[in-house]
């Protein structure tokens, strides 16, 4: 099975997919996220993982929009919990480190330990396994880089500070990409899109729709819609107990909209909801 990321061996990516489709699963290492949506789209890939949001830097934008655009279905989702480390070559010393790599959002994430030294230099990077490839492809003496301990592995890098997350609940969230949807009994979230008119009330009515049908909204997120200036398109992860609840709500939300899509309807990610709760 192969399974298109957004990354390179070691990436948090690449442990996602292998925990969502299992450890014989095999990467399809993409450099950004569209090629990860056309791979899948046009079958490079049977299927594909693709962060969504982070617990701390919030949603990834920029994946909405081409999940929206894209032809693919949601069929499950994986809540990852990130962990932080700073990692260089060797015998490298906290004292000898001039510049930090990373992916900016891993940066973002370990804002805290950073500033506590101010004479560093962070650097973007294209995403955390690259940056801890980079230094130890080109032997770099005074970098470190911000990744998983699977990428300090892989590339054979010693971990200097474990866990330098800001934020030590720092999770995130990927959705199952596939081309076609799958159906299944228990299934009890979905992730939809829809759009307004400029009418008082009509997000009121939308929200009242899935309260009165006992439709959970778990994420709302909202971006502008390109051509349209002040027109927006709403994006929703909805949950329900019984499937005739969620079928209602959507005949409901219908009558409010002036266009609705379905993203996909998936399991949602029980021991994500177990760790949070405990």
């Amino acid at each position: 099975m192969k399974i298109a990321i957004q990354g390179i061996k070691g990436c948090f990516h690449e442990i996602a997919a292998k925990e969502f489709y299992g450890k014989e699963a095999t990467a399809y290492n993409c450099n950004q996220f569209k090629d990860l949506f056309y791979a899948v789209e046009h079958g490079i890939a049977d299927y594909g993982i693709c962060a969504i949001e982070n617990t701390i830097a919030g949603s990834i934008l920029e994946n909405y929009l081409l999940l929206k655009k894209s032809k693919l279905k949601v069929i499950g989702e994986i809540s990852l919990h990130i962990t932080q480390n700073l990692m260089a070559l060797p015998g490298t010393k906290m004292e000898d480190i001039h510049e930090v790599y990373s992916h900016p959002i891993a940066i973002q994430q370990c804002k805290d330990f950073l500033d506590n030294y101010p004479t560093i230099k962070t650097i973007n990077w294209a995403d955390t396994a690259s940056s801890a490839e980079k230094i130890a492809k080109e032997k770099l003496t005074t970098a470190a880089a911000i990744a998983s301990e699977y990428a300090a592995e892989l590339y054979g890098l010693e971990i200097i500070a474990k866990q330098i997350q800001t934020n030590k609940k720092n999770y995130t969230r990927f959705l199952a990409l596939s081309r076609t949807s799958v159906n299944k009994e228990d299934n009890n979230k979905a992730s939809i899109c829809f759009e307004l008119t400029h009418q008082p009330g009509s997000l009121v009515d939308v929200l009242s729709a899935f309260k009165n049908n006992d439709i959970n909204l778990t994420k709302i997120q909202s971006l502008p819609i390109l051509g349209s200036p002040y027109q927006y398109t709403f994006y929703a992860d909805i949950e329900w107990k019984e499937r005739n609840n969620y079928d209602k709500a959507l005949s409901d939300v219908l009558k409010c909209v002036t266009n609705l899509s379905v993203l996909g309807e998936y399991k949602r990610d029980e021991k994500f909801n177990y760790e949070i709760l405990n």
